[in-house]
This record gives C-alpha cells, structure tokens and sequence, in this order.
C-alpha cells in the first residue's frame, strides 16, 4: 500500500519514466510471448524455439538495466531525515523501491498479455483480432502456466537486481590500526604530526612568556595570544600546534623559520591578505581512475580474436541470428560478439575518466578545467550506460552494414526487438546523465552564487558532449568493422 501511495504521488517526470519501463517490459514480455506461441506451432522444430528464447535474453537485460537506472534516480530511494523514526530506513526504502519496480514491470507484462491475446483471437473489440492467428497457434489452446513463468521473469528480476543494487551499504571508513606504539614530545603517546628537530623544548617553552601558565581554558588562551601570533593566523589553532607557531615568533610577531625545520612557514608580505582556508571547505579531489578499464580492454581483445579464429577456422554449428544474418557463421561469433559488447561495458568507465583528463591537459582554462573535473567525477555514473550504448550502436552498425536489401529477412519481431534494445540503453544513458545533474546541482547552484554565467555551464555541458563522442564515436566504428569482418568473409 505505501508503495502504491508513493507510486500515485511522485513527480511527472519519475511517472514519465515508470512507464517508460512498463512499455519496455510490456516489449520483452510479447517477445517472450511469441516464443511460446513459435514452440507451440512448431513442435518439431525445439532447436529453433530454444533460439529464439536465447535471443530474448538480450531485450529482458537492456529492460532491467533500464528498470535499474530509473529506480536509482527514483526521490523515494533517497533517505531523507525523519523516514528512519517511521520505520523507513535504508532497508524499507530498498524494498520500496523495488516493490515500485516490479509494479511497473507487471503492468507492462499484463499489457503484453492483451495485446498476445488479441492478436491469437482468444479476445475481440480491437481491429487486428486474429491477426498472427496462424503463427501464434491459435488453434491450440494456450498453456497458461507457461505464459505466466514467461510474464513473471521481467518483473522478478527487475525487482532482484534493483533491491541488489540499492542495498545499505556502510560507506563509513575502515578503521586502521598503527603498527606500534610511539610517544611524543615529554613523553606524550600518540603519533606526532611532524618530525622533531633539535630546539623543540626552548620553543616550547617560549610560549609561556607570552600567556598565563596556570590558564587552561581554551577562551582564556584564546585572548592571551600575541598580536603577532594572532596575525599570523594562528587563532582556533590547537594549544600543540600554537606552541610551535609561537616559539617561532619574533619581536616583530613575523613567523621565523629555523633551517632546522622541515616546514618552514611562509612570511606574508605587508598589505596581502591569506584567507584560513579549512581543509573541509575546498573542493574534494576527483576520484582515481576506475580499474576496469584493464580488464575492458582485456576482454575486448579476446573478443576480437575469438571472431578472427572463427573466421580462420570455419568449424562449428552455424547459427541464425535475427535478421537472417551470419547462417553460416559458427557459434564462436557470437561468443566474440558478447566478449567484444562485455569488454566495451567494462571500459566505459575508464575511457570516460581518461576523456576527462585529456580534456584538462596542456594548460586548460576555467572551461575545459571544469568540463574535465565533471567528467572524472561522473565516469563510473555514466560511464558504463555509455559503453553499453557503444555495444549496441557497433552491433546494429555492424548489422546494417551486412543487411541484404534485394533479399529483406528483418520481420516485425527482429525489428521489435532491436528497437527495444536500442531504445533501452539510450533512455538508460539519458537517465544516467539526469541523475548525474541532479547530483551536482548544489556544485552548480554554488558556482552561480559565485558570479559564474550560466552560458559556461552550458558551455561545459556541450565540451563534455563532444570530448565524449570524440572518443566513443571512432572506437565504436572501429569495433563495428572489425566485428562485421567474420560475417562478411
């Protein structure tokens, strides 16, 4: 019941989107569907029904990557302070969501259900009753146990890989243990910050002409410091790291810097200003490279050299793929085919943050510096939908550079199917790059208090566009023809 409230009540935009992933699973369920009604009117032919099945395995994984993507950029996945005194925690939150998730999945499995019926004849009152009678085995009646199992994978594993996927997890740090004890100044345990050097204890102990030694209340501290040490920037310092500034004063309050230390401090010149910069309040650093970009390639590779020792070889059971294409390539094409789409989905990630960082290279400016930093902060957000998108585009580049237009072999169901395919991983990449806005919106929000135009944002937007197709739009050409080479031989 809560998640029907939640589902009746979200924004337009998230309805937009659930139904999105209703009409995608309402496609696979009519694909799957259609297997049944194919295995039904030709029971002498299990091989060909097994295939078919195997080839809508593609279309239910580009569903539930889909399904995944909307459910993450969903505002009920997100903690929001009071929900966890309810009883809405990080757990029931997940369970929420993936309640919604299989929801919308079973609305479009239901819808898929109708539209299977109507076309066998089993219902009237639309205008194509009976329309794939013949194909669908209308006369045969329909084995319902096996239409729901068929209906009931898309939803089922949706809501699995949804709950997987937003499943608590303790982002708190993992506490390290020191490998020995050490002491400090006086005998002090702990680990000192810095290195000794020789002096330590005369510049310790000029802190003490300066203030009242028997005060030890931080405000009285506080007011007895020097002016010098003061200016020096000093103050809201720990008494430790305040009796090392103060041994190094001078009588003009001017910080000295003894050879000895290996940290000297710089001396301001007169009328400059040094902003007390807080080690929290400057910009975190982007995060290092992600490690699949290794292993991306790697597979890439071997799915490479997979298809050219088909080639080679020539051995092997040929199979049929849709459209009528590679009838006499063996079954090892295909294993490189789904090498070579793995190996582009693995590398995503890193070639993003790779694009990001040559976009910053030789002396960038506030654009470039900018569209760079987002680049490598959202690679491993967007990174993978991209390199999906890079699968499927090589994928129907290669199909469409092998498509025989004198002898046409794509029916209305190969067709349905690489529309869905390629429907799915383009919503899901525009649904990565929504919620990548909407996860630096105080970011932007804080460069335009600043003074920041809006036309570099969208300046920055429209570099990090076309660094990005730069460097995937070859790379997917370059896969498309070296995948299409065992097909064309």
């Amino acid at each position: 019941m809560l998640a029907l409230r939640l589902t009746r009540g979200a924004h337009p935009a998230v309805q937009l989107r659930r139904l999105l992933v209703a009409a995608a699973s309402a496609g696979t369920g009519f694909l799957l569907l259609c297997t049944l009604g194919y295995a039904m009117s030709h029971p002498d032919d299990p091989g060909g029904s097994m295939l078919r099945l195997a080839w809508c395995a593609t279309p239910l994984a580009a569903t539930v990557h889909f399904a995944v993507a909307v459910a993450r950029t969903d505002p009920a996945t997100k903690p929001r302070p009071g929900l966890s005194a309810i009883g809405l925690g990080p757990t029931r939150l997940m369970a929420v969501t993936a309640t919604t998730t299989a929801l919308a999945c079973t609305l479009g499995s239901m819808l898929a259900l109708l539209v299977f019926l109507h076309l066998r004849g089993d219902l009237t009152g639309m205008p194509f009753d009976g329309a794939a009678s013949e194909f669908l085995a209308a006369k045969d009646p329909l084995p319902l146990p096996a239409a729901l199992t068929l209906l009931t994978l898309t939803p089922a594993i949706a809501s699995v890989a949804v709950g997987w996927v937003l499943r608590p997890r303790d982002d708190r740090p993992t506490p390290t243990r020191t490998a020995g004890r050490s002491f400090g100044r006086f005998g002090a345990y702990g680990n000192p910050p810095a290195r000794e050097t020789f002096g330590a204890y005369g510049r310790f102990g000029a802190r003490l002409r300066g203030t009242d030694s028997r005060s030890t209340h931080p405000a009285t501290d506080q007011a007895a410091q020097p002016a010098g040490s003061r200016a020096a920037g000093t103050m809201g310092v720990p008494p430790l790291e305040r009796s090392r500034e103060w041994g190094r004063v001078g009588a003009g309050g001017t910080p000295q810097a003894p050879g000895s230390d290996p940290t000297p401090a710089a001396t301001p010149t007169p009328g400059s200003t040094t902003p007390d910069l807080a080690p929290n309040a400057l910009p975190p650093a982007p995060q290092g490279a992600p490690r699949g970009l290794p292993w991306g390639i790697a597979v890439l590779a071997a799915g490479l050299a997979v298809e050219a020792y088909a080639t080679r070889s020539a051995t092997g059971a040929p199979v049929t793929m849709p459209g009528g294409l590679a009838t006499a390539g063996p079954a090892s094409v295909l294993v490189g085919w789904i090498l070579t789409a793995t190996g582009l989905a693995l590398a995503g990630p890193g070639l993003t943050h790779l694009c990001g960082r040559l976009l910053q290279t030789a002396r960038p400016g506030a654009l470039r510096l900018l569209a760079g930093r987002v680049l490598m902060a959202e690679a491993t957000r967007i990174g993978r939908p991209l390199g999906v998108v890079c699968a499927v585009a090589s994928g129907a580049y290669a199909m469409a550079a092998l498509y025989d237009t004198a002898e046409p072999s794509f029916g209305p169901l190969t067709t349905l199917g690489l529309l869905l395919v390629t429907g799915c991983t383009v919503a899901t990449l525009l649904t990565a790059a929504t919620e990548a806005k909407h996860a630096r919106a105080d970011t932007t929000a804080a460069l335009l208090r600043l003074g920041a135009p809006a036309t570099m944002l969208r300046s920055a937007a429209a570099l990090r566009a076309g660094a990005l197709l730069a460097l995937f739009g070859p790379l997917t050409l370059i896969v498309a023809e070296l995948a299409a080479l065992p097909l064309a031989a």
